[in-house]
């Protein structure tokens, strides 16, 4: 019998099998089962039946599109803090309780999410639940560890600006989505980390770390119900009351394309570019031809721009596309890093390839090729019970249901050649925006992005 104020779905696997063989029980997935606890905490789990490990890991909806300009990198400056000490624990007992028994503990912020995550033997789950949920939930966020802190994210930060394979795409979000909440960078910026008081960020926490606004997750040789009541043990006077779940981020911003051209210019050895431009959201039915698209053009070694641009014409050592979805908006790129003087020539061959596949489509072998990477890229990544925690735990938060794999499949495949032309098509007609980190100025590369 369910308890007041709990409720509970129970999923037996994800329906038929994507290998084939009818409507038998999907072999690659267990059961799920998810329970809403009072106070709004959302508990889904997975049975993993064949391994010795569990990953756990505890979402909350709170990201870098959640700060203000003042206030850029906190998300991330908070993820550090919580790992210096609770009133029971200090930072070395923190870790040295998960490292004692061979396990993982790390975490990491996104533009919308952050998650804390661990992964250990199935016969150290109380021990990492324990751990995980008395640093999320009771962290001192010290004035003392605010400022030790402090000089270690401004060492990320330059670490960070050191390689400008990664910082060419904030210097392209920069240029697409200029100054609105999904162009600033994660890691905030050495001014607005060095302003953020501790009182800025202890208000931050305790106003948006609350249980309607996290999920925790769990993949692995497990009991739901042994689960379930760790957590509850572990969250004990934080549940109650009338709160539900919060629901899934609303698309509530607009963010026209600036079509932009940003430049930071250095005297490096090689240009690191980044072209592309607004994609879909994460439920634009759209999105899954925009991931077909992706993987055609640069989503591996046969894709066309590899083909052309590295092995016919040995341009660019690292060239791939790529796509991001968010609430309400998403991004579609690619990426080349190459010599400066190849610059001109790498980006007219991404711009023509684009435009081809909008005006022509792409080819039945290519469509067939960029489906069959797309299914083991999604069935291989569910191999270990860390990317099934992490599907999990994903899903719930930013969906309010985990998406079967069986349908995301069924998804991919009927994508039609007339869809991926549609969507290139759609693609080819949005304003284009130009990262670049290189020994170049803003007005070199005006006439790359102009219509």
């Amino acid at each position: 019998m369910t308890e007041t104020g709990v409720t509970e779905t129970i999923v037996n696997g994800f329906g038929p099998s994507p290998l084939g063989g009818g409507t038998e029980a999907d072999p690659l997935s267990g059961t799920v089962r998810r329970t809403e606890l009072p106070g709004g905490l959302r508990v889904i789990t997975e049975r993993m039946s064949t391994v010795r490990s569990v990953a756990i890991g505890i979402w909350v909806g709170v990201g870098s599109r959640d700060e203000s300009p003042l206030t850029g990198g906190c998300s991330h400056y908070l993820e550090h803090l919580l790992f210096k000490g609770t009133p029971t624990r200090d930072a070395l007992t923190i870790s040295a309780a998960i490292e004692a028994v061979g396990g993982d503990l790390n975490a990491f912020t996104d533009k919308e999410y952050t998650c804390y995550h661990a992964r250990v033997l199935d016969r150290d789950l109380p021990l990492a639940v324990d751990v995980l949920c008395d640093m999320v939930t009771n962290s001192l966020v010290t004035a003392d560890d605010v400022e030790a802190e402090r000089g270690v994210i401004l060492e990320e930060i330059a670490m960070h600006e050191d390689d400008p394979g990664d910082v060419v795409h904030d210097v392209f979000s920069a240029a697409l989505l200029g100054e609105s909440v999904l162009g600033r960078p994660v890691l905030g910026t050495t001014d607005t980390i060095e302003a953020l008081s501790r009182s800025t960020i202890d208000d931050y926490y305790r106003s948006r770390y609350t249980p309607p606004a996290m999920v925790v997750a769990m993949a692995g040789n497990l009991d739901h119900d042994v689960a379930l009541e760790l957590v509850r043990t572990a969250f004990e006077g934080r549940l109650g009351g009338s709160a539900h779940p919060a629901p899934p981020r609303a698309g509530d911003y607009d963010f026209p394309p600036s079509g932009g051209v940003v430049v930071r210019s250095r005297p490096t050895e090689q240009a690191n570019v980044v072209m592309g431009t607004v994609g879909m959201s994460r439920t634009d039915p759209r999105r899954y031809a925009l991931g077909l698209l992706s993987s055609t053009l640069g989503g591996g070694m046969s894709s066309r721009l590899f083909q052309e641009i590295r092995e016919r014409r040995g341009l660019a050592y690292s060239v791939y596309s790529f796509t991001s979805h968010f609430a309400d908006a998403g991004l579609f790129g690619v990426y080349a890093g190459c010599a400066p003087r190849r610059v001109d020539e790498v980006l007219s061959i991404c711009r023509d390839q684009l435009a081809a596949v909008a005006a022509e489509g792409i080819t039945a072998e290519e469509l067939e090729r960029a489906k069959g990477l797309s299914h083991g890229s999604l069935l291989l990544n569910l191999e270990d019970s860390g990317s099934r925690m992490s599907r999990l735990g994903r899903h719930e938060l930013v969906y309010a249901e985990p998406l079967p794999v069986a349908e995301v499949l069924r998804q991919i495949d009927a994508v039609t050649l007339d869809d991926v032309r549609a969507v290139a098509a759609d693609i080819a007609e949005r304003p284009l925006a130009l990262g670049v980190i290189g020994p170049f100025d803003d007005h070199d590369f005006a006439p790359v992005v102009a219509r």
